[in-house]
């Protein structure tokens, strides 16, 4: 009888040492979005895993809810400590409503070239057409590509000309990274059907010879209103590999881990981001225009990333989403990264997430109009 106590004992106290630990991580990842990964490299890796402590918290609630334990109300203080980063993860109320106003349908896609390193030529056209058939359907009036590919001419795996065409826009504005040998395009793309009377590029001072992270926007006139529209991809961790020289470092570990080649290049990404994400925001503070900045933020919504364009913008998702709403259907799971954000005198609805994936991202479309 007294060893069964024992046991019993030993089961509580371990039990109540995992839920120390448990609320601890809990506890930084609400510090993620508020501390540069410059000043604290392991903090952004308690943000990314956030999802997994709060469902950990509340099993241990209800577990100790059941045992009638007063390390319940010790769970749900902290719990109630988060407040809203909570409500980052997921949208409530969805709003299906026709917008008020003019408004601008507006989508971000990453298309991950369009699977042009596909081993088979013909499958890769069949996905570039499939994304292309979605975007007809679609018939968004703004469309800003993240990883677009584009061969100069003579080439048969046609993208620009094509999308300019068959989706009659009027304009376009790009960044790429150019490979003479091949011809080749790599970058970003913002496509209008309305006229550009103004184009930029962001320039990020993080920027080395083998990223191909950009932010370039465009004014935009439909009607009497003028929008700024930002397309933007921050820095890529580059987890399924790095598709511009057809190498994947996941494949490559013959000197180091998995899971120790993950935390290299997240530590490396982590810091060039957050400054790509202030260098964005210091522009759009700047914007005489509403502005909507949307694109492949490679980051979670609790993330020092997110903060800065959360801190003054609207999230679309979470104006007029619903949901936890994942955009990345890669490998390694990381929920929501593809955002539309926008100034405060604007307002979104018809939030939509695409459902069936062409690409390692699902686009993220909606429509914005000014506030009466």
């Amino acid at each position: 009888m007294v060893s069964f106590l024992s046991f019993l004992w030993n089961i509580k106290f371990w039990v109540k040492f995992f839920t120390v630990l448990t609320l601890l991580a809990l506890s930084f990842s609400y510090l993620a979005p508020f501390i540069h990964p410059k000043t604290q490299f392991f903090i952004p890796f308690f943000g990314l895993a956030y999802p997994i402590f709060l469902a950990i918290s509340i099993i241990l609630l209800i577990l100790w809810t059941i045992l009638k334990s007063k390390w319940a109300f010790v769970i749900l203080g902290f719990l109630v400590l988060g407040g809203n980063l909570h409500f980052r993860m997921l949208a409530i109320f969805s709003d299906d409503s026709p917008p008020s106003g003019n408004s601008l349908h507006i989508m971000s896609y990453n298309v991950r070239l369009f699977d042009v390193y596909n081993p088979k030529l013909k499958n890769a056209i069949k996905t570039r057409n499939e994304i292309f058939d979605y975007m007809k359907n679609e018939n968004p009036d703004v469309i800003c590509f993240q990883e677009f590919y584009q061969k100069d001419r003579p080439t048969d795996f046609k993208t620009r000309d094509t999308i300019m065409r068959f989706m009659k826009f009027l304009d376009y504005h790009e960044r790429s990274a150019h490979k003479n040998y091949s011809r080749q395009n790599f970058g970003i793309y913002l496509f209008s059907k309305f006229p550009i009377i103004a184009k930029g590029d962001v320039i990020f001072d993080t920027q080395s010879e083998k990223d191909f992270n950009y932010c370039v926007y465009v004014d935009i006139v439909k009607q009497q209103d003028t929008f700024r529209i930002y397309n933007v991809h921050l820095q890529s961790i580059k987890l399924q590999g790095d598709y511009y020289t057809k190498k994947d470092p996941l494949n490559n570990i013959a000197s180091k881990s998995t899971i120790r080649l993950i935390i290299e290049k997240l530590k490396i990404a982590y810091p060039k981001r957050a400054e790509q994400a202030l260098t964005v925001m210091k522009h759009v503070q700047n914007s005489p225009y509403p502005t909507i900045v949307c694109g492949d933020f490679n980051d979670t919504p609790l993330s020092y990333t997110y903060q800065q364009f959360n801190s003054t913008l609207t999230d679309a998702f979470r104006n007029c989403g619903s949901g936890i709403g994942p955009t990345y259907v890669g490998r390694i799971p990381a929920g929501r990264i593809d955002y539309i954000f926008h100034s405060e005198d604007l307002n979104s609805t018809q939030f939509k997430i695409q459902e069936k994936a062409f690409s390692d991202h699902l686009a993220v479309s909606c429509k914005i109009y000014k506030k009466k």
